[in-house]
């Protein structure tokens, strides 16, 4: 079986020597983002936020698409389903993922509330017993998706004395236990009430902008953003305009409106923004579990059996799966 691997930049090539490492019975090809539609003829493509489009799929003998994160927002599983592609991810329960991106969002959230850019700068300029923070014990934090990751960042917020709210399509599937479950209906009721919002749900058409000027507008005068989800939640123009009139006082950013971003984006040279390059879930347990999880799965569908957490059922898929 011929493996293309793809992703958003050749940063993540190590992860893909790993993997051909792991499964020396199988070539594993490092591709452009996105591949290109004669690149080769391939039985499967794992992704690491690369783009696998209709026309990849269409001109490619291609018959399995995984991903490496919890995230298929860059594969097209409406026409992998229609060409038999069949498609898995990575649940983010499965591999740390969860747990690693929860922690990054808790350090984006310390580091805005600490102030620890403007405390770290003072001391390098000798200054001593400033600024003064704000503590996360009695606040009020507004999760935005109560999948695997949130429901991990509400166990964490819980633990440092925090009240959280969170915000799913469906309310009446109720939540962790201690937190009181808004519908996506009631989203401004819930930004409203929080010191901090922190975005755990998934990329969709519908949740595009989900944060734009009105919702911005509803959340609590100073109140902290933090978007570990995806960066097509936020509209960047309206968070830009939050916070330069002080609206907000800071924001926490590990994904972006398009990646790489531009380091010269306006939001970028902002003081009360910390940003980091989408590394929440790139750490030692999530990559290495990702790793094992991905290959077993590269295994399984190699010998005509279903490979774990798949997306969608092909009707007629180009090669039946027991």
């Amino acid at each position: 079986m011929r493996i293309a691997f793809t992703s958003r930049t050749p940063d993540y090539r190590p992860f893909a020597e790993q993997l051909a490492a792991r499964l020396p019975a199988h070539p594993v090809l490092f591709l452009a983002n996105p591949p290109p539609p004669d690149a080769g003829s391939f039985d499967a493509v794992v992704t690491m936020g690369g783009r696998v489009s209709r026309e990849v799929l269409l001109r490619s003998s291609v018959g399995f698409v995984q991903t490496v994160g919890t995230g298929f927002d860059t594969v097209d599983i409406p026409a992998a389903t229609e060409l038999g592609v069949w498609v898995a991810h990575m649940r983010a329960s499965a591999t740390g993922n969860a747990e690693s991106v929860a922690e990054h969002a808790i350090l984006l959230l310390l580091a805005l509330s600490r102030q620890l850019r403007t405390a770290e700068l003072g001391l390098r300029a000798g200054q001593w017993a400033r600024p003064q923070g704000s503590a996360l014990l009695g606040k009020v934090a507004c999760i935005v998706g109560l999948g695997d990751i949130g429901t991990a960042l509400a166990v964490r917020l819980q633990a440092f004395g925090m009240h959280v709210l969170g915000v799913r399509q469906d309310a009446s599937k109720g939540g962790p236990e201690g937190v009181r479950v808004f519908g996506t209906d009631a989203l401004p009721q819930a930004l409203g009430q929080a010191d901090c919002v922190l975005l755990a749900v998934r990329a969709s058409a519908q949740t595009e902008n989900l944060l734009d000027e009105a919702a911005l507008a509803a959340m609590k005068p100073g109140a902290l953003l933090i978007n570990i989800a995806r960066g097509s939640l936020v509209k960047p123009e309206a968070l830009l305009a939050a916070l330069r009139s002080g609206h907000l006082a800071g924001a926490g950013l590990d994904v972006f409106w398009e990646e790489p971003v531009d380091p010269t984006h306006p939001l970028l040279q902002l003081p009360q923004v910390i940003a980091t390059p989408h590394i929440a879930g790139v750490t030692d347990v999530n990559m290495s579990r990702s790793l094992e999880r991905i290959a077993l799965n590269l295994e399984a569908y190699a010998r005509g059996a279903k490979p774990e957490f798949l997306l969608n059922a092909p009707p007629q898929p180009r090669k039946p799966l027991a």
